[in-house]
């Protein structure tokens, strides 16, 4: 199977035309940036420009909430493009407001949450992705809370950040931890800290689905191009 290269979600950065210019340089999947599933279930007219594709560019819609009620009357209404392939969860985001609502990073936690609201977007034929840190902290990592999710959502495959919410940009992702989610079974996808084509050999030695590839293409978009492995 090929291996996947991705554009990772980024607030601000992956418009339409970000997502294009990554796609005919190499990227296989690209991602919207973040919509909350609250303001889209109300028809916001802001939060509905951000899941906006308007070509072929092959796109997963990022969406952050937790409350199925919500998810039900947006997919209710939700109509597909050509460029669209499916909806991510995001489980990943550390700011504090999302934290505090419980979505974003602070999902991890919230299993069966995450259960009922994969298996809703599979109800109405949709793929479903998911990208998640490694916790919240150092001590939700140890209790390898990113693990016992991977194995107890069915997704099409998890983006791991192999860093905790509370870790910084500056800090480096823990590669050593792709080990473990790869014996899940499940389809991983690395991301954080990829910037070589050292490193996307090396990750793709260990049985990866894939890498994303996020800052790093803020400055490059042919970095896809030049990781490219086959």
């Amino acid at each position: 199977m090929k291996f996947q290269l991705m554009l990772a979600p980024m607030e601000g950065v992956t418009v339409n035309s970000f997502r294009t210019l990554c796609h005919r340089n190499g990227a296989d999947l690209t991602f919207t940036e973040v919509a909350r599933v609250a303001n889209l279930a109300r028809l916001k007219k802001g939060e509905l420009e951000k899941i906006g594709i308007s070509n072929s560019t092959p796109t997963q819609i990022q969406l952050a909430g937790a409350k199925i009620t919500e998810y039900e009357k947006f997919l209710a209404g939700f109509e597909a493009t050509e460029g669209f392939r499916g909806f991510n969860l995001n489980l990943c985001c550390p700011s504090p407001e999302f934290i505090r609502q419980g979505i974003g990073a602070a999902m991890i936690r919230r299993i069966s949450r995450v259960n009922e609201i994969s298996k809703l977007i599979g109800k109405y034929g949709f793929e479903c992705s998911v990208k998640l840190r490694l916790g919240l902290d150092d001590y939700e990592k140890g209790r390898k809370a990113y693990i016992n999710l991977i194995e107890n959502i069915d997704a099409s495959f998890f983006a791991v950040h192999a860093k905790t919410a509370k870790q910084t940009s500056r800090e480096r992702a823990d590669f050593s931890v792709y080990a473990r989610c790869i014996d899940t079974g499940k389809r991983i996808v690395a991301n954080g800290d990829i910037r070589t084509k050292k490193q996307v050999a090396e990750l793709k030695k260990t049985g990866l689905f894939g890498a994303m590839i996020g800052r790093a293409a803020i400055g490059n978009p042919k970095i896809f191009r030049e990781l490219r492995m086959d």
